[in-house]
């Protein structure tokens, strides 16, 4: 198999991971924005933050153990925390990114916080996959189970 092909199934199944982490980011949001919380910084810095923080986990989970799996040749605790540190480092980076897009809408269009958030979240999906990709799953000689 390709170099190409196996980096365009990854990436698949990345997209289709992280629409279900999407769903959870967006269903804690409209929580937090219709329930919880009223002012400017709950509804648009701190809820974003928490539905975040679920998305994380869901798609750190997904792609350890299915999309990233088999590059992993020793799972162990110590691997897969590693590998969760690393995670959220990336996965902050693009949520700064996200965030930076989303307070963009919604100052120049006045959108809702999850559509805001909706849009912003397709800029930063690509950074984020280069970033799992590359950085956090990267594919090593010595752990990979793939053969070229």
């Amino acid at each position: 198999m390709s170099k190409r092909f196996k980096t365009l199934i990854e990436y698949s199944e990345f997209v289709l991971t992280r629409v279900f982490g999407t769903g959870v980011e967006t269903f804690i949001l409209w929580i937090c924005s219709e329930y919880l919380f009223e002012s400017y910084f709950w509804v648009y810095i701190f809820s974003p933050v928490v539905g975040f923080e679920f998305a994380v986990m869901s798609n750190f989970l997904f792609s350890y153990f299915w999309i990233w799996g088999p590059r992993i040749k020793n799972k162990s605790f110590h691997n897969f925390l590693y590998r969760f540190s690393l995670f959220n480092l990336s996965s902050i980076t693009g949520f700064l990114v996200k965030m930076i897009f989303l307070l963009i809408f919604e100052r120049i269009f006045g959108w809702n916080v999850v559509y805001c958030n909706l849009v912003a979240l397709l800029i930063s999906g690509l950074l984020n996959f280069f970033l799992a990709d590359m950085w956090v799953f990267r594919n090593k000689k010595s752990e990979t189970t793939f053969t070229e």
